[in-house]
């Protein structure tokens, strides 16, 4: 008979198990990269239900999501690239668990905390992804429920889904050729080049600051059930009449 640590009900252990087996399919069935990813993120939000993921990386010195299980996660973590703050960031530099179990109380980072509660927001837990002494990227978990969503059982839960997960991108980005790889992180790269162009345009026309222009964006994308590179892409066109200027390539 298995025996469940006191702190965590068999119901949650059973969960974790069946995660974790996931997650080791996951592996094995994978096509690429980038779709690895994505559903490593939609995989992950599983773990609290009506929960989002985000999954964060930093490549060529840019900060990008390259994955995420819904749009509200997408957004949470641009934010916080606006704002240059916020606790997926602070993982990802920090290689430390960064937590806010109520946002409506938070006071670090606090424009990006103020924009976090406009989208509904309620906590949040950001894991560093780890393998081999360095920070591959940070897994960040949003709840939009209840504060205090990420209990002793969750967290334990999360941390040991973002380790397995760590060493599955390891494995994955040493299997996965180099140039598909680097395709793959240049198109999102790209895409927030795309973004930042559009958010230039709305900042000259509408005389705001960034984040304002960010939110402007965002709420476009949302109305129209479109992605914010799409959002962006038609507003370039529509200004510029021109598409937008395609980023930087990795190797130049």
């Amino acid at each position: 008979m298995i025996e469940h640590p006191p702190d965590v009900p068999a119901s949650s252990s059973n969960a974790s198990v069946h995660t974790l087996e996931s997650l080791q399919a996951l592996l094995l069935s994978f096509a690429d990269v980038k779709a690895f990813l994505q559903d490593l993120a939609k995989l992950a939000a599983e773990i609290v239900p009506g929960a989002s993921c985000g999954i964060t990386t930093r490549y060529d010195g840019a900060v990008l999501t390259v994955a995420s299980s819904d749009q509200r996660a997408e957004l949470l973590d641009e934010t916080q690239y606006r704002n240059g703050a916020g606790p997926c960031l602070e993982a990802l530099n920090s290689g430390q668990i960064i937590e806010s179990a109520d946002v409506a109380s938070e006071t670090r980072w606090p424009a990006y905390t103020a924009a976090a509660r406009k989208h509904g927001l309620r906590s949040s837990l950001s894991l560093p992804m780890n393998n081999g002494g360095s920070t591959l990227a940070a897994m960040n978990m949003y709840s939009f429920d209840t504060s205090a969503a990420f209990g002793v059982a969750e967290r334990r839960q999360c941390e040991q889904f973002a380790t397995q997960a760590a060493m599955s991108l390891g494995l994955a980005t040493r299997h996965e050729k180099d140039g598909i790889l680097l395709d793959q992180l240049e198109t999102a790269l790209n895409s927030r080049t795309v973004i930042d162009q559009a958010l230039g345009m709305i900042m000259m026309q509408q005389r705001c600051t960034s984040v304002e222009a960010f939110d402007l964006l965002r709420r476009q994308s949302q109305n129209n059930h479109l992605k914010l590179r799409d959002v962006a892409t038609d507003l370039i066109h529509q200004i510029s009449g021109q598409p937008p200027t395609p980023g930087r390539p990795f190797d130049s």
